[in-house]
């Protein structure tokens, strides 16, 4: 017999994976700060002229974070005369998770998927596909919905925004630093001797390795996040079938959850993978819908 696990219990245990994940993530971040500052010959002042750049940029991604990715997905607002019943779900669940209830955007597509996005609570988003609310069910839309009800709740908004922007500056250190070695390198530093021939090779693996381990830490970062939201779903709904239902219809077919106007950078905001085909799960964004079923079935 499947033991039974309670909604809190599902949620802490991802709450605390998916920090564990972004502390490594900010780990390898200063890592590849020392080895960006190591490789140019910059010392410390590198590394702290290297990190301010990268707070920066998170300050930017946190201001203009969500009309930057609302606007890629070609994602407009819902009027509310055009589907009541989403407005209806949307309202009646943000006011259960006890947030204010966020602006709903539809994407003009086909293809079965939604997304939240924004810096928090009080300024959020929801974005639904047309195919989505064209083709679930009520009890199968609401559990999509309280899915990104959890997202926007559990501020796994602005915590995948700041898991993006490491990665990314992780993954821009590195590109720098590589690119500074076809240019003569460490500069000063490379007339202190050998002592720092070790520091110099650990700085290069780094580089060349730190933008695969952040890409991995990404991708489960996003799949413990699903997993919470799924769990934070249905505590929500109080009927975890509705949201299986809709995983399984919207996983039917490789192309039934494909956006077209889905990227990289947006991908790991949507329910399910909007890209056609499976990838390894270790380069996922995205749990394994029959994992997620299971999880959900056992609640």
């Amino acid at each position: 017999m499947e033991q039974k696990v309670s909604f809190f219990d599902a949620i802490e245990a991802n709450k605390r994976n998916s920090l564990i994940l972004l502390v490594f993530s900010f780990a390898l971040l200063m890592a590849v700060g020392w080895a960006f500052s190591e490789v140019l010959g910059l010392g410390d002042l590198g590394f702290v002229i290297s990190l301010f750049a990268v707070l920066l940029y998170m300050g930017f991604a946190y201001f203009q974070g969500a009309n930057f990715v609302l606007s890629m997905s070609g994602a407009r607002p819902l009027e509310r005369n055009e589907y009541p019943f989403v407005y209806h779900t949307v309202d009646g669940l943000a006011a259960a998770a006890g947030i204010p209830a966020p602006k709903v955007y539809i994407i003009d597509d086909p293809a079965m998927n939604a997304f939240a996005t924004g810096k928090d609570p009080k300024n959020s988003y929801i974005a639904v596909t047309r195919g989505l609310v064209e083709n679930l069910k009520r009890d199968e839309l609401e559990g999509v919905i309280a899915h990104e009800i959890s997202h926007i709740a559990n501020y796994d908004i602005r915590f995948m925004l700041y898991a993006v922007v490491m990665v990314g500056a992780i993954a821009l250190l590195s590109q720098m630093a590589s690119r500074s070695l076809w240019y003569g390198g460490r500069g000063g530093s490379g007339r202190r001797g050998g002592g720092n021939a070790i520091g110099l090779i650990i700085a290069l693996v780094l580089i060349i390795l730190a933008p695969i381990f952040a890409e991995l830490i990404r991708f489960a970062i996003s799949r413990q996040r699903e997993h919470l939201a799924d769990a934070n779903a249905a505590k929500l709904t109080r009927y975890p079938d509705g949201l299986i239902g809709a995983l399984k219809r919207i996983s039917g077919t490789p192309e039934a959850a494909k956006v077209a106007t889905a990227n990289d950078a947006t991908a790991p905001l949507y329910i399910v993978s909007p890209f056609a085909g499976k990838l390894g799960h270790l380069f996922s964004t995205h749990p394994p819908i029959e994992e997620r079923i299971k999880r959900l079935a056992a609640m």
